[in-house]
């Protein structure tokens, strides 16, 4: 199903240009934007993969990963074709990397337009609902009437973004989003041009932004690997910025396996994560976990008052220790979080 696009401008020559994400693509009569799924269409920037999603799952909350918000609880999650990145080492490269495609001859997803997911989830008692699996705002139309919807029913609106999106495709979702998880992927913008398709400086702008400026909960998560961008300097200055912003911002270090169009590098070792996991702890965030490796010391979530124990995690089984949620069974100390 197409969908005309919420943010965009027309140029000269019947030339549209996209207001979504940063790539502020120009797209000639007939054309599409980096992401492939916003295309010029009659003179006008239309989404050709609204309500058609590839990817359907429920998942739990933890695994986006979000430690901080509603813990142990459900997600209906959706993705679709394309993607404003081209990251050579993207996990999901199946459905993200798909440019090429006749909307109107060719299979894009199943049928779930945002009533279907609403119901379906208020109907099993679904409390959250998770644009993810590749970039959600390059089908911002799909997420935002989605969002919109659930906020009606107390149903909470989670990204798992990049942070590519412009300030003012940000400020029009922020009412109905609640929730986001950023992929820092490096602190080099020689990094984002040559191994993503982009630029790092938007994507810290808009992390500070939505902490600072927004009522979304921000979580972070970075990926590093092997000979790119993990060497202790790029970690110290990721978790410098991170605590600058703010050191109750969550930071997720994961690991790296191969895949994709990066094959030749090999899986991320343990002792990389708990190292950047130390060195997030020296410069002063009070939450950091290590993804993508079994390590239950630290997965689990600590006061940074005491020191207690307040969540422990087994991969994506979660016990809460707490008498009331959020707050530190042993000192009393409430942590940073949305936690009912």
């Amino acid at each position: 199903m197409r969908k005309e696009a919420y943010l965009y401008r027309k140029l000269k020559k019947d030339y549209v240009q996209c207001l979504e994400c940063e790539h502020y693509c120009a797209i000639p009569p007939g054309g599409k934007g980096r992401c492939g799924v916003k295309r010029n269409i009659g003179g006008k920037l239309m989404l050709v993969v609204y309500g058609r999603p590839v990817a359907v799952h429920v998942d739990p909350v933890e695994k986006k990963p979000l430690f901080h918000f509603l813990p142990g609880g459900g997600v209906f999650s959706i993705g679709t074709f394309g993607c404003n990145f081209t990251c050579k080492f993207c996990q999901n490269w199946e459905i993200s990397q798909v440019r090429d495609f006749d909307d109107q001859r060719d299979y894009i997803g199943e049928d779930w337009p945002p009533e279907k997911i609403v119901d379906y989830c208020r109907r099993r008692s679904i409390p959250m609902i998770a644009y993810t699996y590749n970039e959600p705002v390059v089908f911002f139309e799909y997420a935002y009437d989605t969002a919109k919807l659930a906020h009606q029913y107390g149903i909470r609106n989670i990204f798992v973004s990049s942070g590519f999106e412009t300030e003012q495709a940000i400020d029009m979702i922020e009412p109905y989003l609640d929730a986001a998880n950023i992929d820092l992927k490096s602190f080099s913008d020689r990094f984002y041009r040559e191994i993503s398709g982009a630029r790092l400086k938007p994507v810290l702008r808009n992390i500070e932004y939505m902490v600072k400026k927004t009522r979304i909960w921000v979580e972070v998560t970075t990926l590093f690997i092997p000979g790119l961008n993990d060497s202790p300097e790029e970690m110290r200055d990721i978790a410098q910025f991170l605590v600058g912003i703010s050191p109750d911002l969550p930071w997720h270090v994961s690991a790296f396996y191969p895949t994709y169009l990066m094959t030749d590098r090999p899986p991320t070792p343990p002792e990389t994560l708990l190292r950047a996991y130390e060195i997030g702890k020296e410069a002063g965030l009070h939450y950091v976990y290590v993804g993508n490796i079994l390590s239950p010391e630290h997965e689990a979530t600590y006061c940074p008052h005491c020191g207690a124990p307040v969540i422990k995690r087994f991969g994506y089984h979660t016990q809460v220790l707490w008498r009331e949620p959020g707050v530190c069974p042993v000192c009393g100390h409430r942590l940073a979080g949305v936690w009912e």
